[in-house]
């Protein structure tokens, strides 16, 4: 995913760990060694009465999910 970011957006995406992606633990309590990402648009405040979605980084999120879905191998091992 690191790579068609780059060819899709023409810079590298800014990996961080934050305090989110719940379902990701929960996965990965069941399925241990599963490759995950949790990615989404920009949240600020989030679960409080000032959440706000910077609205551009939903059409981003929304591009590179759509191109992820369509570049997923075919021949994954397992």
């Amino acid at each position: 995913m690191q790579a068609l970011y780059t060819k899709q957006f023409g810079n590298a995406p800014q990996i961080t760990a934050i305090h989110a992606g719940l379902e990701c633990g929960i996965l990965g309590g069941t399925y241990p060694g599963l490759d995950m990402i949790s990615f989404g648009p920009t949240i600020r405040y989030p679960h409080s009465p000032d959440e706000k979605v910077n609205i551009p980084s939903v059409a981003k999120f929304w591009e590179f999910l759509v191109e992820t879905l369509q570049n997923i191998p075919l021949d994954i091992p397992g």
